[in-house]
């Protein structure tokens, strides 16, 4: 009796080594059931417990087996650099497009750190000058277009810049290789700087024009002028547009054309990692976000527009909600996230807005565009407005397709 009692535990012992083995062939075929099977078949002559043994083992290994390929390490960070040298191996932009938006990114590093220290370092309140359109200068707006100039200048690709703060286009002496024209607003909606409100930086970057070759000319000064001249381009022929949210994060959001991504900087490592991919704005969103202030100078058919987007009766009871920071890049962001339209309409006073054609129109729109939403005049599509003159202002709404749609079925009818 003894000796068959010993017979039956070693077999159970071997049937169990056997389990373990068969466990270890899942893993490396990845058929747990079949395996499973076949363990329990071999381990039937050994009882139920020895059974039971070899399908948990089979289970338990089975089920990391069901799962995809490991993951990459968790310390692994997607940054902008990283961004940007896939899309160079693709063939969507070359070296020196890259070179351009690294240095964007720089200078948007650098005014991140600067409006974050705004108020313990002095660079609040009114520097005193005024611009170009006559608008009072804060402190920062001057110190970021020195940032922005710097960057770029340094960079060794840029041809020439243009800036909300400079009176006319800058051609720069220091390009070697390259020759993109890069028009931004370093700082928009400073206004709002000393509340500790969101501002943001806005840029666009153009190909350089075949048009001028300085060095084939006998007067580099005249070509020079003609080069400067051809700053002035339709939003459709942006390579690049993006801008640059600083409020409690710091956001990068750019295109080259092929769709929308967003980067937050990551201040530990002091880099730009991509948090939003493939961008899309919603088709609708029933929120505004206009300066009603200026209500009674708008013409009639804005006056329409909005009065019939506050009534109840037309939106099941549910009329849009207002939203308005007055900072072009913070309503901007807002609506790309969450649907809805921003609108700087013209008025009694500013025949066209306020808001710059060259370097926030037209980036922003490339932007809408490219994550499926729509900019508009009111008339016509911003993208093929050409701009006459450098500081040329235009009326912008801009936001998710339908809702500019339904806006211009206001507009276009006068």
């Amino acid at each position: 009796m003894a000796a068959t009692m010993l017979r039956t535990s070693t077999q159970s012992g071997i049937a169990a080594k056997s389990g373990r083995k068969e466990a270890v062939s899942v893993r490396a075929v990845a058929q747990p059931q079949r395996q499973a099977g076949a363990a329990s078949g071999f381990a039937a002559s050994s009882g139920a417990a020895a059974r039971r043994s070899v399908v948990a083992q089979a289970t338990a290994v089975a089920t990391p087996a069901a799962k995809p390929a490991a993951k990459t390490s968790q310390y692994e960070l997607f940054t902008l650099t990283t961004w940007l040298l896939k899309e160079e191996m693709k063939g969507t932009i070359d070296g020196e497009l890259a070179t351009v938006i690294s240095s964007v990114s720089l200078a948007c590093k650098q005014i991140a750190s600067l409006v974050n220290r705004a108020g313990i370092s002095n660079l609040t309140g009114v520097a005193g000058n005024q611009n170009v359109q006559g608008e009072d200068q804060k402190k920062l707006d001057v110190v970021s277009n020195e940032v922005f100039k710097n960057c770029l200048a340094s960079c060794g690709r840029t041809g020439v810049i243009a800036s909300e703060e400079e009176d006319q286009p800058v051609a720069v002496e220091e390009t070697y290789s390259g020759n993109y024209i890069v028009v931004f607003d370093p700082l928009d909606g400073s206004s709002n700087i000393d509340a500790g409100i969101s501002v943001g930086s806005i840029f666009g970057i153009y190909e350089p024009s075949e048009e001028c070759p300085i060095d084939a000319m006998d007067d580099p000064q005249k070509m020079m002028e003609q080069c400067v001249m051809n700053v002035c381009q339709p939003g459709s022929r942006l390579k690049c547009a993006g801008y640059c949210l600083y409020s409690s994060s710091t956001v990068m959001v750019l295109t080259i054309g092929n769709g929308v991504f967003g980067f937050t900087l990551d201040p530990m490592v002091g880099e730009f990692v991509l948090t939003h991919p493939n961008v899309q704005i919603p088709e609708v969103g029933k929120i505004y976000s206009f300066n009603e202030g200026n209500y009674g100078l708008w013409d009639d058919s804005v006056k329409a527009y909005m009065d019939s987007l506050k009534d109840p009766k037309k939106w099941d009871g549910k009329p849009y909600s207002a939203r308005y920071i007055g900072s072009l890049v913070g309503d901007f962001h807002r609506t790309l996230l969450y649907g809805g339209i921003y609108g700087y309409p013209g008025d009694a006073k500013n025949k066209n807005g306020k808001l710059r054609l060259l370097y926030e129109c037209a980036p922003m729109s490339f932007i809408a565009e490219q994550a499926g939403g729509a900019g508009s005049t009111g008339t016509e599509r911003v993208l093929d407005v050409n701009p006459e003159k450098v500081h040329q202002r235009v009326p912008l709404f801009i936001g998710s397709k339908k809702e500019v749609e339904y806006l211009e079925s206001f507009t276009k009818k006068h």
